[in-house]
């Protein structure tokens, strides 16, 4: 079965968002869409979280200034702001969907959630960092049988951008270089 997932998952601080950039940097000829978090850090601190396109727009999704009910940890959610967000860089329809990540905070978003589903049940191929411990939503994306899981780790953080690469460019019938 062609996976609808390549999902990248591993603990906090391991280097999930950093692979994907630098995949995307690897791949980028074959025009992936889709966004990446970024940490906001304020003297040294991290105090919230960026959401950042493929192409450099960039839209806060949690800071710890943030009120209201929707938290995860000390940090306050723009729900609205990520809904307006994912209305305005639409990511269904595309070959190549990139997403970081499919965790807590993103998934407090219905429309997220419908996203990549639909995502998934369509002919694109999902390249996503998906939280290693998660229940609801999350556990049952990583079960699903056309998702291949990759966790990331120490000892092969380093060589996982060329392996991911040639899995992208074979599942969507491209030239292996």
């Amino acid at each position: 079965m062609r996976p609808h997932a390549i999902l990248v998952t591993g603990r906090p601080g391991i280097g999930k968002t950093t692979l994907i950039r630098s995949l995307v940097r690897e791949i980028k000829f074959l025009e992936p869409i889709g966004f990446y978090t970024e940490e906001i850090r304020e003297q040294g601190h991290r105090t919230g979280f960026c959401l950042v396109t493929l192409s450099g727009e960039r839209r806060i999704l949690a800071h710890r200034d943030i009120a209201g009910r929707h938290r995860v940890g000390r940090y306050g959610v723009d729900l609205r702001g990520f809904e307006e967000f994912l209305q305005e860089h639409p990511l269904e329809g595309e070959a190549l969907v990139v997403i970081d990540e499919i965790g807590r905070m993103e998934c407090l978003s219905t429309r997220f959630r419908e996203t990549v589903l639909a995502i998934l049940d369509s002919p694109s191929l999902m390249v996503a960092t998906i939280a290693l411990r998660g229940t609801g939503f999350i556990a049952s994306v990583k079960e699903r049988e056309d998702v291949h899981l990759v966790e990331v780790t120490m000892e092969n953080r380093d060589i996982l951008v060329p392996v991911i690469s040639r899995q992208v460019r074979a599942v969507l019938g491209k030239a292996v270089t």
